[in-house]
């Protein structure tokens, strides 16, 4: 099969699997808004999401827009919302129509998937270099702190809460990391999503010092081989343009681009 023909086949996968109920399935609540599903998650985060807009011309797309904010304007516990947009949908307008209701554009990511098998080859590791799986929550509090710190953001406690929150749910999500001289150097999740061929691989990271060894193509490797432990077929991830390239080496391929799209209540 030519790159073009695996690229069709695993973004028809990707939106008829994952754009469904399934990519809100850890949602405190989730409301239909026209073709539009409105979700709410844990710390007050509100997410817009869709298989397609419906057909909608840039007047109906203006007023999908509008009733969202207002939709979530009128939730005091919702301080702020993402709308995900992906490059392949027909959208006529929706950029502007997004800026002019108080959005601001995130980076693009590129919408990675790849056939799990093809991705569960051992990956060596450098010397004094382990991976495991973390569950307490010490261990993931010093998982996302060495997050927060990889991107830029201050240290906080909101993602170490939600992913705690997650692990009470027993939902299949796992936590990996990988460690050296006594402190994680590396981390990613893994989300099998229900119902689907898919799991999800989320919130790599790895400390710049370690970078360009292999661990965090290790760190893939060994989530691909959960996943198909756990019956899933295929692995899928939104990359930044530096995770993109590893990924491509691991064997995941870019079927399309996804930019979101961020509002806060003033």
């Amino acid at each position: 099969m030519s790159h073009a023909d695996a690229k069709k086949r695993l973004l028809a996968a990707y939106d008829q699997q994952l754009r469904t109920d399934a990519e809100t399935s850890d949602a405190l609540t989730v409301t239909s808004l026209g073709p539009l599903r409105l979700a709410t998650f844990f710390g007050g985060r509100g997410f817009i999401t869709y298989r397609d807009l419906g057909g909608a011309d840039e007047e109906g797309i203006r007023g999908l827009v509008a009733d969202s904010v207002a939709f979530f304007k009128s939730r005091p516990e919702i301080t702020r919302a993402e709308w995900k947009t992906r490059g392949h949908d027909d959208a006529p307008g929706l950029h502007e129509a997004l800026l002019a209701n108080g959005f601001a554009a995130g980076e693009p990511e590129s919408i990675m998937i790849g056939e799990a098998q093809a991705l569960s080859a051992d990956v060596p590791l450098p010397d004094g270099v382990t991976l495991r799986r973390v569950v307490d929550e010490p261990d993931v509090r010093a998982m996302t702190a060495m997050q927060d710190e990889v991107f830029g953001d201050p240290v906080s406690d909101e993602m170490a809460d939600g992913l705690l929150h997650r692990l009470t749910l027993d939902d299949g999500m796992e936590l990996w990391v990988a460690e050296a001289e006594g402190r994680v150097v590396s981390a990613g999740r893994l989300d099998p999503v229900a119902g689907t061929d898919f799991a999800g691989i989320w919130g790599g990271a790895t400390r710049p010092e370690w970078r360009g060894r292999g661990i965090y193509r290790a760190l893939t490797a060994r989530r691909a081989q959960s996943a198909l432990a756990k019956g899933k077929s295929f692995i899928q991830s939104d990359s930044t343009e530096y995770s993109r390239p590893i990924l491509e080496r691991s064997g995941l391929l870019k079927v399309s681009t996804t930019t979101p799209y961020h509002w806060a209540r003033s």
